[in-house]
């Protein structure tokens, strides 16, 4: 027995030592396959060891940073979800409260007094921010500009230093917002409400629009209200625009308005005041039959010119107009001292057909054919004036110093920091309907000269009760001339002209390299002497 129980403990211990061995195999097993082999040269363990180290924690970070993209991503989809069955409630709640309204229902219960509250405040966002009517305002500094887009631009009028007067490619931020709206109004327009006023798009005849479709838009963005859009959508064969406004109030999409605006027979009549200058007069009249007569057909054209002298050649150059059997054109003389007001107010008077859409527009402008028709679509009789922003160029001879040829006007229409700058502070040029313009009570023919006229209608609009819309334009372009600010100016209107003369002439970089040229050209003179007289090595 004694001996026995040796065998078995022997037995046992082995057992246990077997055991001990697989397990330590099985673990080594595992930490070899787990472990990443580290790569470079094997008989450099220290190195291979940081190098591992390294790579591993690059692969880590980029593991977390995937994991929070997708994050990111996932509760970007969430919070569209949640604005959708938001908005969906909102229109249901809506709707809702219209059919116990038509029912003739009481009050609301507690319990819907809550949703309903919501709705009220999203909808007095929309009648305070200027979306359906003009809001009155005490200056033109109270005006929130708009910015003007397309599919691929963005016009901005806040520059500063650093920014440009377009953006391209856009910001992804604002690219996100832009493509949510311009998709909203697709949305809008391929699946219109019964009560849209756009009743087009319906049945079997329904036309699929898609982002190709999309002209152009503008929106501002008010701290205390929310983001307002207007987009415009047509095409290639219509002459008609699907027009949708959209509001953010804090929150969703909202639909605003929807509606189609044919264009194709509204009339221009663009009122140029002019005394002298009939070179510039030559070069206007080249742009006009380019886009008004060869291409748009829908303009008028009405000259005040004052005084004699020039006269004869201005109904020579005019008379070109007639090799292209064009005569849709009015030349009123006048025997007065120059006031573009004064001009501005016969020339719009002088029409004596039913309501037109006037441009006021001066001898040195440089329009598009795609302006016209942001003039049209930007204006109505009673509801809306138009004041674009226009894209004024510097003196070419500084910014094209270093070419021996100056470009073409055509080729200086670009818009670049170094080209020209956005003119906020102009208010001359300005789509109108005859209408409006005599109901405001017209321009104070008091001013007299250059400047101040503009400022006094525009404010006109702003204590009135329509919109003003104030945006940056692509198609619409000041030219660059010498400006002489004479002595029988006022104060105010000689500061004015003065301002506007240093604004015109070049950018900032530019006008610093002209201040500082006596100290860069002394520079550059004492870089060469040292050259000169370096020894040879």
């Amino acid at each position: 027995m004694p001996r026995r129980g040796f065998y078995l403990q022997g037995k046992t211990r082995w057992l246990l030592v077997g055991l001990a061995l697989v397990f330590s195999l099985m673990l080594l097993t595992y930490l070899l396959e787990c472990a990443p082999t580290p790569e470079g040269n094997g008989s450099l363990p220290g190195i291979a060891g940081e190098m591992y180290s390294k790579e591993y924690y690059q692969a880590l970070l980029q593991e977390q940073e995937e994991h929070y993209k997708s994050r990111a991503t996932s509760l970007k989809r969430q919070i569209a979800q949640l604005k959708q069955e938001l908005q969906e409630m909102s229109e249901k709640l809506r709707s809702a409260q219209d059919k116990k309204l038509a029912n003739g229902a009481g009050h609301q219960g507690t319990k819907e007094q809550p949703s309903n509250d919501l709705l009220e405040f999203l909808h007095s966002q929309i009648d305070k921010a200027e979306v359906v009517v003009g809001a009155k305002l005490p200056s033109e500094y109270a005006v929130v500009p708009f910015e003007s887009f397309d599919a691929m631009k963005v016009y901005q009028l806040e520059m500063g230093l650093t920014r440009h007067p377009e953006e391209k490619p856009i910001r992804k931020d604002r690219r996100d917002e832009l493509v949510e709206v311009i998709e909203a109004g697709l949305e809008v327009i391929n699946n219109p409400d019964e009560d849209d006023e756009d009743q087009e798009n319906r049945g079997g005849d329904k036309v699929l629009f898609t982002e190709a479709d999309f002209v152009e838009g503008y929106y501002r963005t008010e701290r205390d209200k929310g983001s307002h859009y207007e987009l415009f959508y047509k095409k290639p064969e219509s002459g008609s625009y699907h027009h949708i406004t959209l509001f953010r109030p804090f929150g969703p999409l909202m639909k605003v308005k929807v509606e189609t605006q044919d264009v194709s027979r509204t009339i221009i009549n663009i009122i140029v005041p002019l005394s002298g200058r009939t070179e510039t007069f030559a070069q206007f009249i080249q742009n006009y039959k380019d886009v008004c007569i060869q291409q748009d057909k829908r303009t008028y054209l009405t000259v005040v010119y004052f005084g004699e002298d020039g006269l004869s050649e201005v109904e020579e150059i005019l008379k070109t107009v007639n090799d292209q059997n064009f005569h849709n054109y009015t030349l009123i003389p006048l025997k007065e001292e120059f006031s573009r007001g004064r001009g501005l107010e016969v020339g719009a008077r002088a029409w004596a057909k039913e309501d037109v859409l006037l441009f006021f527009c001066d001898v040195d402008i440089y329009f598009t054919p795609g302006f016209l028709d942001t003039c049209r679509l930007s204006s109505e009789p009673g509801k809306k004036v138009f004041y674009p922003v226009v894209f004024s160029l510097y003196n070419p001879a500084i910014v094209y110093a270093n070419l021996d040829v100056l470009p073409s006007v055509e080729q200086q229409l670009v818009h670049k920091k170094d080209s020209g700058f956005w003119r906020d502070f102009g208010f001359g040029m300005t789509c109108q309907y005859k209408s409006d313009f005599l109901s405001i009570g017209g321009f104070d023919l008091e001013v007299r000269g250059w400047g101040g006229e503009d400022v006094h209608l525009y404010r006109k609009y702003l204590h009135g009760d329509l919109i003003v819309v104030r945006t940056p334009v692509p198609g619409l372009f000041h030219l660059w001339h010498e400006k002489h600010c004479v002595d029988e100016l006022t104060p105010e209107q000689y500061r004015m002209c003065i301002q506007s003369k240093a604004m015109n002439e070049a950018s900032h970089p530019h006008l610093g390299m002209l201040v500082f040229r006596d100290e860069i050209e002394a520079h550059l003179r004492k870089q060469a002497f040292r050259t000169n007289n370096e020894p040879d090595a």
